[in-house]
C-alpha cells in the first residue's frame, strides 16, 4: 500500500467514525437529553445551562485549548487526525440534529446511541486519531496508564459527566441512562480498537510433540516452543508444545492435533497483544 492510499485510508476511517458518532449522538441521545460523556456531553449540559448556542459550536470552542496540548504531547498525525475528527463530528452533530427522528424510549436511545457512538469512537481511535475533547484527555491518560484498556479510561472520565448531567437536568433517570450509554460505548470502543489484537495460545501435552510442531509450522505458518513437563501422578517426563495462533486458526489447530494424537491434552486460552514475528509489533504510543 502506497503512502497516499495509507494516508487516505486512515483519514477516511476517521471521517466515517466521526459521522457514526455524530449520528448516534444527534439522533438517539440528544433528543432524550442523554449524554455520551466527554466534551459533547459537557456541551449538551452547557446548552441547557446557557439556553443558547448549539452542541456542535460549543464543542469546537471547548476543544481549541486541548488541541494545543495534543500537538505537543502526542504528535502531528494525531493532531491533524483529531482536528479532522473534531470538525467532522461537530459539524455533523448539528446537521443530523435537523433530521426529524421519531421519538424513542430513553432506554432504546441510550442503547442505540451508545452502540453507534462506541463504534464511531473505536474506529477513530483505531485510525490513530480522535474526535477531540475528552478523547484527547483519554489518549493522554493512556500514555500514563499503559496497561488499562482505553475504553475503561474513557468510561471513568465519562462517568463524571453522567453525574453532572443528572445534576443539571435534575433528573436521576437521565443520569442513569447516561451511565448505560457510557458503559456500552466504552465496551464497544474496546472491542473495535482491540479487535485484531486477540489471538489464541495453545498448550498441547502429547507424545507426538515433534510431528505436531512440524504440522503447526507447515500448515499454519506458526512457530512452536517445547516445554519440559512432568506428570504429577505418573511422574513421567513429557513435552508440552506451546504455540500462538490467530483466532481463526484455532479450529484447524485442534483438528490437526487430534488427527496426529487423539489422546493429546490441549488447553486453549485468550492472548491479548501477541508481539513478535507474524503478529503485531510494539509501538510506544499504541493503544
Amino acid at each position: 500500500m502506497g503512502p497516499f492510499r495509507k494516508t487516505f485510508g486512515w483519514i477516511a476511517v476517521t471521517i466515517l467514525g466521526s459521522a457514526l458518532f455524530a449520528f448516534g449522538f444527534s439522533c438517539f441521545l440528544m433528543p432524550n437529553d442523554i449524554s455520551p460523556g466527554g466534551i459533547s456531553g459537557l456541551a449538551l449540559v452547557a446548552v441547557e445551562l446557557l439556553k443558547f448556542g448549539s452542541v456542535g459550536s460549543l464543542s469546537v470552542l471547548i476543544n481549541l485549548p486541548l488541541f494545543l496540548i495534543a500537538g505537543v504531547k502526542i504528535g502531528r498525525r494525531f493532531f491533524f487526525g483529531s482536528l479532522t475528527g473534531m470538525l467532522v463530528s461537530s459539524a455533523l452533530i448539528d446537521v443530523f440534529a435537523l433530521i426529524p427522528m421519531p421519538a424513542t424510549e430513553p432506554l432504546i436511545g441510550a442503547l442505540y446511541g451508545g452502540t453507534l457512538c462506541g463504534l464511531g469512537l473505536g474506529a477513530v481511535f483505531a485510525a490513530g486519531a480522535s474526535t477531540g475533547g475528552s478523547d484527547i484527555v483519554v489518549r493522554l491518560l493512556k500514555l500514563r496508564w499503559r496497561d488499562v484498556p482505553i475504553g475503561q479510561i474513557s468510561m471513568a472520565f465519562d462517568g463524571m459527566v453522567a453525574v453532572i448531567t443528572g445534576i443539571v437536568f435534575r433528573d436521576l433517570n437521565k443520569a442513569l441512562y447516561t451511565g448505560v450509554t457510557v458503559f456500552l460505548c466504552g465496551k464497544i470502543m474496546d472491542a473495535v480498537v482491540y479487535r485484531f489484537d486477540y489471538s489464541k495460545v495453545a498448550l498441547i501435552m502429547t507424545k507426538e510433540h515433534q510431528k505436531i510442531a512440524e504440522v503447526i509450522d507447515s500448515r499454519l505458518g506458526r512457530g512452536a516452543t517445547f516445554l519440559h513437563g512432568q506428570g504429577s501422578y505418573t511422574h513421567q517426563e513429557l513435552m508440552v508444545v506451546l504455540t500462538a495462533v490467530k483466532r481463526q486458526q484455532i479450529t484447524e489447530l485442534k483438528e490437526l492435533v487430534m488427527e496426529i494424537d487423539p489422546a493429546a491434552f490441549v488447553i486453549v486460552q485468550e492472548a491479548h497483544q501477541v508481539l513478535g514475528d507474524g503478529f503485531s509489533r510494539y509501538h510506544r504510543n499504541a493503544l
